[in-house]
């Protein structure tokens, strides 16, 4: 049996080298010291996704090393929430003994919560008839037994879903807890955990601040929905559908009235509040009514624009969480010639490797 062990003796030693890496690159933006945010050493994950190997009557995981590109068979995965794990030995004992559900199979994704739900997805290299459908529901009937369980199958241009394409989450964020939608194939925290403290300590920083929030690249509400209680009003922006969909669904759900998303890209948002354009998608929606001294931003890798830097400026207190160290950087040499950095801080979202997710607080000079 192939085993992905993690060395749980390692954490705390790599979890220091991310800290004093991030200390000597931000030192010249006043950055001494950080407030640190570690996983759990051990089943992390609430995502995982594999491809699947033919050996004969065999069928297993794998992965593939980045450096060698070998693959690597995957019994038993350490970085997978307890919940992944189960269902992936779950899913190879009733896969290998079925030829309609095994045949063409390439991928297996795994999607899972804190409060107990998993949505499973397959992907084939072949069209998915009756006799699959017939199959796959008579899985999920066994499976539901054991677990919270829903199924999706993918092949070209066809998507197939057995109960519901996302999973529930419920997370407990200084005693309150918080409902997010969240849907296959969209974006969302992979360390729910850490996420968790990661809105505790934006709510920390928000406690203060008053009047009105803005939030640029919102995805499904996660720190919108979580900051809504600190402010009058939250407007934020988001340019995936899906996403926007889910963060609608998860503001009626937290029961949030003083927050507005809409479906723009920061760039766009920008174009608006300078007057350079106006948007059909802004319909009922008076900017000049909203009284935003703090903005959050949540970018992708590849950061912010300059425009986008421009228009963050203008506002009293900065918010930005990266996932990316190398354009948080960048960005900050833009905005450090308006603010200074008041608060620096990191969660390790993805413990064992180079990346690190980073929260900044800045306060105009």
């Amino acid at each position: 049996m192939a085993v992905i062990k993690i060395d749980t003796s390692t954490y705390d030693a790599q979890l220091s080298e991310k800290e004093q890496r991030i200390i000597a690159q931000f030192q010249r933006f006043g950055v001494e010291q950080l407030e640190v945010f570690g996983s759990a050493p051990i089943h992390y994950r609430q995502r995982a996704e594999f491809r699947v190997w033919h050996d004969g009557d065999d069928l297993f995981h794998i992965m593939f090393d980045q450096a060698t590109k070998e693959k690597i068979r995957v019994d038993t995965f350490d970085p997978a929430a307890p919940l992944i794990g189960d269902v992936m030995a779950a899913m190879i004992e009733n896969l290998k003994d079925c030829e309609v559900l095994r045949r063409k199979l390439f991928q297996i994704d795994y999607l899972s919560t804190l409060s107990g739900e998993i949505l499973v997805s397959l992907l084939y290299h072949k069209p998915l008839d009756e006799q699959w459908m017939a199959e796959i529901k008579a899985l999920k009937t066994k499976l539901g037994q054991t677990f919270k369980i829903d199924f999706i199958g993918r092949a070209r241009k066809q998507k197939e879903v057995l109960g519901e394409d996302f999973v529930t989450e419920r997370l407990n964020v200084n005693g309150q807890e918080l409902i997010f939608q969240q849907v296959e194939n969209s974006f969302t925290q992979p360390n729910a955990k850490v996420n968790i403290k990661m809105l505790e300590w934006a709510q920390d920083l928000c406690a203060p601040l008053k009047n009105d929030l803005l939030e640029l690249y919102c995805g499904n509400g996660n720190f919108s929905i979580a900051l809504a209680g600190s402010f009058n009003k939250v407007l934020a922006t988001e340019i995936s559908k899906s996403s926007v969909h889910s963060a609608q669904y998860n503001i009626a759900k937290n029961n949030v009235t003083n927050l507005d998303i809409i479906r723009m890209s920061s760039e766009e948002f920008t174009q608006a509040m300078n007057g350079e354009r106006t948007f059909s998608r802004l319909e009922g929606i008076d900017l000049t009514s909203y009284d935003c001294q703090t903005i959050l931003v949540d970018p992708p890798r590849a950061g912010m624009d300059t425009l986008t830097c421009d228009l963050v400026a203008n506002y009293e207190n900065i918010i930005y969480i990266s996932c990316n160290p190398d354009t948080l950087e960048r960005d900050l040499d833009h905005l450090c010639q308006t603010h200074d950095v008041k608060r620096f801080a990191i969660f390790d979202q993805f413990p064992y490797t180079h990346h690190i997710e980073s929260g900044v607080f800045l306060q105009k000079k």
